[in-house]
């Protein structure tokens, strides 16, 4: 079994490698560009790491929840410089938008822990209830 957080990078890690293969099959940008392909791989690669940390103990996990934030991070970075530089002014509500709800949403799901329900009193596992 997974638990909350293994499925919760399982389905984040099916997700990032998903959309980092979307940019070979079908690139936004034709002809798609050789930076485009970096951008691929990075996706691609962390979507791996954070679908195989899904499968580890709860404290190893953590590389998961790490290389999940590497590609929505850059890309918030990336999105910032050019809203700033000019180059896309759209650029600072994207940059909001990955830190919000996919960083954010990464660094809360790393601290719920796996198991929140509290533990019977002593007297009461011996009874079995």
């Amino acid at each position: 079994m997974l638990g909350r957080r293994g499925t919760f990078l399982a389905i984040l890690g099916v997700g990032k490698t998903c959309w980092g293969i979307s940019f070979y099959v079908h690139p936004p940008l034709l002809p798609p560009t050789p930076g485009l392909c970096h951008w691929a791989w990075i996706w691609i690669a962390a979507g791996v790491v954070t679908f195989t940390s899904a499968f580890l103990k709860v404290g190893r996990d953590r590389y998961g929840f790490a290389a999940a934030l590497v590609p929505p991070s850059v890309w918030a970075i990336a999105y910032l410089a050019a809203a700033i530089g000019g180059d896309y002014p759209r650029g600072t509500w994207v940059a909001i938008w990955y830190l919000t709800s996919h960083v954010g949403v990464i660094l809360w799901a790393a601290t719920v822990p796996e198991h929140s329900v509290p533990k019977l009193p002593r007297g009461r596992r011996a009874e079995g209830g």
